[in-house]
């Protein structure tokens, strides 16, 4: 993942585009409010260089994180971990662009 501070955007990885889609759906399915807009940018980072806005990254981490808590008595526990786990890795996209780029520690 690239970033900066003065970055609007992130580029993820591939695969977790990829992984992200189908979860998207699912939330979309379920009517998670907010899931449309991540799942159209999603879907189309996909199958491009996965550029996407950072507040499109954290709704779509929020819309995975309430689609566990929505489905956390009805799946596998594996597919519970997976929807937290790539709901995770998008919250810590979007939190380590916000990270200050240089850190400054006061004696």
């Amino acid at each position: 993942m690239t970033s900066s501070s003065f970055q609007r955007t992130l580029i993820l990885p591939a695969t977790l585009c990829e992984q992200a889609v189908p979860y998207l759906e699912q939330a979309a399915r379920r009517t998670v409010d907010g899931a449309g807009a991540p799942l159209k940018a999603f879907r189309a980072a996909a199958d491009g260089d996965c550029t996407l806005p950072v507040s499109v990254v954290e709704q779509a981490a929020g819309c995975l994180l309430v689609l566990a808590t929505e489905t956390a008595q009805s799946v596998r526990p594996s597919v519970l971990r997976a929807t937290i786990g790539v709901a995770l890795c998008l919250r810590d996209a979007v939190e380590a662009v916000r990270q200050p780029a240089l850190t400054t520690r006061f004696w």
